[in-house]
């Protein structure tokens, strides 16, 4: 088998295996929605707050897990969703300082997360799937619960989304126009919680803010256009969604080289990070040794 054999058979063929597929078809929707709610975040700056909620769902996630297997992972993390984000909500409305804050929440609750977990007699061995995630393993039934955390987190974002960009660039204009701030930073961050539970059982607790921040970041170095953020980050993490799972699957079968899924998407997800940054940096010097002349 030559080099394209091997290429295409890792690009096109690996996905005509049910888990690679599966795997695909769960990474696809978390691209899509992440790449909507990733852009708000990162217009309003909240990628500690993503990191908090993160975090803060993990003890719902193992106490479910604990509670009821890979079955009982999906309601405990949607309960511990909700919960999360209106505790962090109503926390960073006080006088609290909004990172002393986040900051107390996310080391209590992952703490809890732990302690659940080490009560079991396989304790690194859950906390590994936890943590990191188990992507070619996922089920239909996980496929379905993916699509339904995800819609959920989508339709909070699309329903509000002009209210949510006017919030973002413009906090008292979004006040005193009689936007409820409130009910808008708690929708968003249920939604962002939405994708952490959505993304937990696939690419892990740990990794699921590279899908959440990178696709985003990305986005806001190609393009200051609002409609075009929300393609090119949804776009850009299909494609390295896509390209992560094609090159783990090639380097296990051609490569005797066993590369975790989730891990590796995320590695590709910010070498493309990189290549935007480098893009960037030599257009905006282009620009800069134009403007001199």
């Amino acid at each position: 088998m030559g080099p394209l054999d091997v290429i295409g058979d890792a690009l096109v063929g690996a996905f005509t295996l049910p888990f690679m597929a599966r795997a695909l078809i769960v990474l696809v929707v978390l691209s899509l929605v992440a790449g909507v709610v990733g852009v708000i975040v990162n217009m309003r700056g909240l990628e500690f707050i993503s990191d908090g909620l993160t975090h803060s769902v993990f003890p719902g996630i193992a106490i479910g897990f604990v509670w009821g297997g890979r079955e009982g992972l999906f309601i405990g993390a949607m309960i511990a969703a909700v919960i999360a984000a209106t505790v962090l909500t109503l926390l960073v409305r006080t006088r609290v300082p909004a990172d002393a804050a986040i900051a107390i929440v996310l080391t209590a609750t992952f703490s809890v997360g732990v302690i659940v977990v080490s009560r079991q007699s396989d304790y690194a061995g859950q906390l590994e799937q936890l943590l990191f995630g188990r992507l070619l393993t996922v089920t239909d039934a996980e496929v379905v619960q993916t699509v339904i955390a995800c819609g959920i987190a989508l339709l909070l974002v699309a329903v509000t989304l002009k209210e949510q960009v006017f919030r973002a660039f413009d906090r008292s204009g979004a006040d005193a126009a009689g936007y409820r701030v409130f009910t808008l930073d708690l929708l968003l961050n249920i939604a962002i919680a939405l994708v952490v539970v959505a993304a937990s059982s696939a690419v892990g607790n740990l990794l699921v803010l590279g899908v959440l921040i990178v696709p985003a970041a990305v986005a806001r170095l190609i393009t200051v256009r609002l409609r075009a953020l929300f393609l090119i980050a949804a776009g850009f993490a299909m494609l390295g969604a896509w390209l992560g799972l094609a090159t783990g699957y090639a380097a296990s079968v051609d490569g005797g080289v066993d590369l975790p899924s989730g891990a590796t998407v995320v590695l590709l997800l910010v070498a493309g990070y990189l290549l935007a940054l480098g893009y960037r940096v030599i257009r905006d010097s282009s620009l800069r040794a134009g403007e001199g002349r």
